[in-house]
């Protein structure tokens, strides 16, 4: 479960999900509602943890060793620090707020059904 980085898509106890902070996994967890442990690997993963951390507030910082390393020890902490201290209880919340605007914004009618119709509507109409 635990490595520097963590694994983009490993399930944690609890529904939380620990994750290298790639948009691709962010998207997925922010989708389902499922809060997050950031532990970047390189390039703009560190950035984007900041992102998740500090501006989105669906992510906690994931604490790794100098080495590189997460222990189970570490892994614990951070999914109790989610589940039950009060900034996990906000994290929760705002990633369950964020699902619920992404299930609006997909349904027949929100805005990213919307904007990908308009999107596809130059291509269609060029193959007919």
């Amino acid at each position: 479960m635990g490595s520097a980085g963590g694994g983009s898509k490993s399930c944690l106890s609890g529904g939380t999900r620990d994750t290298h902070c790639g948009w691709s996994s962010t998207l997925e967890a922010v989708s389902a509602g499922v809060p997050m442990v950031g532990w970047p690997l390189f390039a703009e993963q560190r950035l984007n943890r900041v992102a998740m951390v500090k501006e989105l507030k669906v992510a906690l910082v994931g604490k790794d060793s100098e080495e590189g390393w997460v222990s189970g020890e570490e892994l614990g902490k951070q999914v109790r620090e989610l589940m039950e201290w009060e900034e996990g209880k906000t994290v929760r919340e705002r990633v369950t707020a964020m699902r619920d605007a992404v299930v609006e914004a997909w349904k027949e009618g929100g805005s990213s059904c919307i904007a990908l119709a308009k999107l596809l509507q130059p291509w269609l109409s060029s193959t007919e």
